[in-house]
């Protein structure tokens, strides 16, 4: 299914399956809504799990010389949300930059979402400022992601031997590939996500207003991390929480920023807690 978002964007929509509430589970860059599979394999028993590509993300192209802005990923989610809406909103689960995403939805309409939890969202406190000449692992890191495998079996063994995809589950590894990339007439697969694209998110990671926006957001949010380390995601994730009227942080000291995939089912049992604790 195909929802319309601004600038004329047609978001592919994932039936992840199940039946309950609806749940929208939102990814990180570079990745693509497919990736929650194996989370959602372990949720279906009591919600509709849905999932969605931001534009430029696997099966949702971006515009023609569209200049990456968050705000039209923000757009995405949103529309995904609205497509799945229920009387006493939905609840929304996001990673990364999809955790951002999914507060810049819920600030601009509290009505769509019942509760947030959001994994290492990518928002920075204003007084944070990142040292200078910070070297950008990576957006250097994508910049050169290699675009082309001769199959899928190909892929995989490439990146469970490259870090950070080595401690993915198998199932996980599976569905980043399998999801993320797509078989061309020359017969080799492709990387849908352009190398660029996602360099660039990871070279603007600021979200203007986003910070100062958060008090506004009266709905639970639980802010989940793996260990904390400085700059990073993992070291915002509790002053966040702190920052947002109705947030609850929790950290898991074993996992690091790719936790929904190196532990799918542990935090598909904390979403399904968190679910517990919201208003039917």
């Amino acid at each position: 299914m195909k929802v319309t978002s601004t600038n004329g964007v047609k978001v592919e929509m994932y039936d992840l399956g199940g039946s309950g509430p609806n749940m929208l589970l939102s990814h990180a860059n570079g990745f693509h809504g497919l990736c929650w599979k194996p989370v959602a394999e372990h949720l279906i028993k009591h919600f509709h799990c849905h999932s969605f590509d931001h534009r430029g993300h696997g099966d949702t192209p971006a515009p023609k010389d569209w200049t990456v802005a968050w705000a039209g990923y923000a757009a995405d989610a949103s529309a995904a949300a609205k497509s799945i809406a229920e009387p006493k909103g939905i609840i929304g689960v996001g990673h990364s930059m999809g955790g951002a995403t999914l507060l810049m939805a819920a600030i601009k309409d509290p009505t769509l979402f019942r509760g947030l939890l959001l994994y290492e969202p990518i928002v920075k406190p204003d007084d944070v400022r990142m040292p200078a000449n910070r070297p950008n692992a990576l957006a250097e890191g994508a910049a050169r992601r290699k675009r082309t495998f001769k199959s899928y079996e190909e892929a995989i063994t490439n990146y469970s031997n490259k870090m950070p995809m080595t401690h993915f589950t198998p199932e996980s590894l599976d569905a980043y590939v399998r999801g993320g990339f797509r078989k061309g007439e020359d017969g080799l697969v492709h990387l849908k996500c352009e190398p660029e694209l996602e360099s660039a998110n990871f070279r603007n990671p600021e979200i203007p207003n986003l910070w100062k926006k958060l008090p506004e957001l009266n709905i639970p949010v639980w802010v989940l991390s793996g260990h904390p380390e400085p700059f990073q995601p993992s070291g915002f994730a509790e002053a966040i929480a702190d920052r947002l009227p109705k947030g609850n942080h929790i950290e898991y000291s074993d996992l690091d920023h790719f936790g929904p995939f190196v532990d799918p089912s542990r935090v598909a049992r904390i979403i399904d807690t968190f679910a517990d604790t919201l208003e039917s």
